[in-house]
């Protein structure tokens, strides 16, 4: 793939070198009396200051990294609330579960705030490599948490147990639906917002081919194992013709759904191989992606010299708000999987919980950076901050959450509802055939937001596993019987031997 060459260099600076300041380290500003006055603006990242300073700490954390950020910050006191619900007995399940839900966002846009600004601390492409990796940190960990408490109850290897403690069809949806999230209501807002401000908006044909293609390559990688299922479920027989006089009968039911387990684990390494491989691309290449986002959007940032003059966190501080807030996220996603049960018994389909519900919660601070930015005219940087964490979703964080479950013992696969693949699918081809042109507009974004709604709407009335499924291991149907009954059956079904069976 083609990449442009070397910028022009101004001062002096090489702007091809990913360490080379793009902006000088002081402002100067017009004072309104025709003179100019003197900021002194510290290099991006840093803060001029040494260890932890609680009062500086608490405004730098009002300010936040944008205007939208800082708005979240209100949200604080339901933090307290959420927790004081959890020690207090005898309260409504489905209040702390709503409590819990909305304390996670302030508690997810601190986590994306030290991350960046422990990122612009870094040279430009490390830095960006450490924010993205940041803003899936809350994502690994609800997935992490809902494979823990799947099947509390027990349950062998290849066995789901219905009902109760079965999670996996959450995961599964979460999976997917925090791509659909990224690609349909965060890229269309970013379309939406930065059309309101410029009719049209440009962006590098390097982020939509890159993003686009690495995209179809992890959704093939995704829906192996499904087509896998699709194309053998009619081929294989429940394991009771075994018993039922059926010897000749080796591809059981039982037999597909391991097949299926094996697939999926193999997958899931070919793709984390795949992520590496493709930061690995990134890191070392000069005229990569993160380089050519850096160098068309930096100087058109509406708001470049006001977060240059923000103040910001010293390392120590940064240190510290990353443990707290990884403490807190934690902690509540904890709380959050733990209300699950009663959000589906209170009438919260499974699918609409794992589709919309959980990622909208988890990628909300996310969500928020890349619009600010598309409204700041940096639709570049927006456009990677929606393509770049469903590249990570699809290649790191599902697959790892499958080798994860293999290390715990316990089934998790990627075998998709038939209905989610439909969706991933054609929200591919809906975004590839708008990014085509390289232009954006507010039409474009309030057409992707729509589809998202649409799907949301669906998802709605999608029954849950329990009662129906189109492409999972719930298809199989357990009859239960009793010995007497199945000599009965054996009787019928081989008269020729007499009645005489083994």
């Amino acid at each position: 793939m083609a990449t442009s060459s070397h910028l022009p260099t101004t001062n002096g600076h090489d702007h091809g070198h990913e360490t080379a300041p793009l902006l000088p380290t002081s402002a100067h500003r017009n004072n309104g009396h025709g003179t100019n006055h003197h900021v002194h603006v510290h290099a991006e990242g840093e803060s001029g200051r040494s260890g932890f300073h609680p009062t500086h700490f608490l405004t730098v954390l009002y300010h936040s990294s944008c205007t939208a950020s800082k708005y979240v910050n209100v949200l604080w006191p339901f933090v307290l609330v959420a927790f004081l619900l959890q020690v207090i007995p005898d309260q409504n399940a489905l209040a702390k579960f709503i409590m819990a839900y909305i304390a996670v966002i302030p508690t997810a846009n601190l986590l994306g705030f030290a991350g960046q600004e422990f990122a612009r601390k870094m040279p430009k492409v490390m830095g960006i490599l450490i924010e993205v990796g940041f803003g899936g940190i809350v994502e690994v960990v609800l997935f992490l948490v809902l494979i823990w408490k799947h099947n509390a109850g027990g349950g062998e290897e290849g066995e789901e147990e219905e009902g109760e403690g079965n999670l996996i069809p959450i995961i599964q949806a979460a999976i997917l639906g925090s791509i659909l999230t990224n690609l349909l209501l965060c890229l269309g807002l970013c379309f939406f917002v930065g059309g309101l401000r410029q009719a049209q908006q440009k962006f590098h044909a390097i982020v939509s081919e890159v993003g686009t293609g690495l995209l179809l390559v992890a959704a093939f990688g995704l829906l192996i194992p499904s087509a896998f299922y699709s194309a053998l479920k009619g081929e294989a027989i429940p394991s009771a013709g075994l018993m039922l006089g059926h010897h000749d009968a080796g591809f059981t039911k039982e037999k597909l759904q391991q097949d299926v387990l094996q697939v999926s684990r193999a997958a899931s390494i070919a793709l984390i191989g795949a992520f590496i491989l493709y930061i690995w691309f990134q890191a070392r290449s000069q005229h990569s992606i993160f380089d050519e986002v850096i160098e068309m959007d930096e100087h058109r940032d509406a708001d470049r010299e006001r977060d240059m003059e923000k103040p910001k966190f010293t390392m120590t501080e940064t240190a510290v708000a990353l443990v707290i807030s990884l403490t807190l996220v934690t902690l509540l996603l904890i709380f959050l999987v733990n209300g699950i049960e009663h959000v589906v018994e209170a009438g919260v389909p499974d699918q609409f919980l794992g589709l919309i519900l959980l990622p909208l919660v988890e990628k909300a601070a996310e969500h928020l950076t890349a619009v600010d930015e598309a409204w700041d005219g940096v639709i570049n940087v927006a456009l990677y901050h929606c393509l770049a964490p469903s590249i990570q979703t699809a290649l790191l964080n599902g697959p790892l959450v499958v080798l994860v479950a293999w290390a715990l013992g316990k089934p998790m696969d990627l075998n998709f509802e038939i209905f989610m693949i439909g969706l991933l699918v054609l929200s591919i081809l809906v975004v590839g055939n708008f990014l085509r042109d390289g232009e954006s507009n507010w039409l474009e974004g309030a057409l992707l937001v729509i589809v998202y709604v649409i799907i949301a709407i669906a998802c709605w009335y999608y029954p849950n596993p329990d009662v129906a499924t189109s492409n999972s291991a719930e298809g199989i149907i357990n009859v239960p019987m009793t010995a007497e009954t199945l000599k009965q059956l054996q009787r019928i079904l081989a008269p020729q031997s007499g009645g005489k069976m083994a």
